[in-house]
């Protein structure tokens, strides 16, 4: 039986990582609710995936939650702000 997998997307062009899909779908879940409500710095955002996933992912969630947002940021779903600091949102169609 094979994993489902995804490979991710960097905005820089780098070389993406082959991630497990049902990891990918959480963080991504979390990432995107965590967005909803405020702009947020990276720092705002990964202790909301900290809290949110905490007991109910395994895994490193910052790890795993740095490559799925920058998989976000290069499909073009949230983007970085000029602001300083730098916050994350989603990004308006």
């Amino acid at each position: 039986m094979t994993s489902n997998k995804i490979l991710t997307k960097h905005p820089l062009g780098k070389s993406g990582k082959n991630i497990d899909r049902k990891k990918y779908d959480s963080l991504m879940k979390a990432i995107l609710a965590a967005l909803r409500k405020d702009d947020l710095t990276h720092t705002e955002l990964f202790s909301r995936l900290n809290n949110s996933l905490k007991g109910k992912f395994s895994g490193n969630i910052s790890w795993y939650g740095e490559t799925v947002k920058l998989d976000l940021e290069a499909r073009k779903i949230i983007e970085r702000t000029a602001s300083k600091p730098q916050k994350y949102r989603l990004k308006s169609k």
